[in-house]
């Protein structure tokens, strides 16, 4: 992708009709996550994949429906990135709704529901105020990686972030040295090392910037 083609895409709110889509990008970017491999089991390969989809599918249903922030990365009409953050003005970690819980459960078992709340309440615990969100996912295509759109993704989740008057900032759970380096680059710093569960990771947060009621 060329720079005139990469200007040419654009951050637009996902609608119901692209959840689907983004599912899959989702699923297929987190497959082989460190975290999700251990909080759903990796032994038998087929029961751990149907355990990533069920998650992924009742997560995304879950923040559609709680009007949270989807971000879509759109090549014209092409999603090819999706990003998913998540505000405390819904219950999170330990005190998740009980019809999420539920389904969850449902989807991948008591354990893995009780590892996904004990991932939350990790980035809580560490957020400087309880007017953070979590940054849940974020994803490319695979096709549309190493061209520049990550980078674009994260400053349209950042600059939407900046806006919001109720948000001092995101957090998100890193254990991969690559994102870590990409994170950072965009204006996130490391405020934890952490261990949930077996994972070693990172919890990096993005500060604010402020805007002037001038701007």
């Amino acid at each position: 992708m060329d720079n005139q083609t990469l200007e040419q895409c654009k951050a637009v709110y996902l609608t119901a009709e692209d959840l689907r889509i983004a599912a899959s990008i989702i699923y297929n970017a987190y497959h082989d996550d460190p975290f999700f491999l251990e909080v759903f089991g990796n032994q038998d390969r087929s029961m751990y994949e149907q355990k990533l989809r069920a998650a992924i599918r009742e997560e995304l249903s879950e923040l559609w429906q709680q009007e949270q922030p989807l971000i879509g990365w759109f090549d014209g009409e092409r999603l090819i990135g999706v990003a998913c953050v998540v505000t405390q003005q819904i219950p999170i970690g330990q005190s998740r709704y009980w019809h999420w819980r539920l389904k969850m459960v449902l989807g991948t078992g008591w354990k893995s529901t009780q590892g996904l709340m004990e991932k939350e309440t990790c980035l809580l615990t560490h957020l400087p105020s309880d007017k953070c969100g979590i940054l849940q996912f974020i994803a490319l295509t695979p096709n549309e990686q190493r061209k520049g759109n990550g980078s674009k993704l994260i400053q349209a989740v950042l600059s939407w972030c900046d806006e919001q008057p109720q948000l001092d900032g995101i957090g998100v759970f890193v254990n991969n040295p690559v994102h870590n380096k990409v994170l950072s680059l965009q204006g996130f710093k490391s405020i934890a090392s952490v261990k949930i569960g077996l994972v070693e990771g990172e919890i990096l947060f993005y500060e604010k910037c402020m805007v002037s009621d001038d701007e």
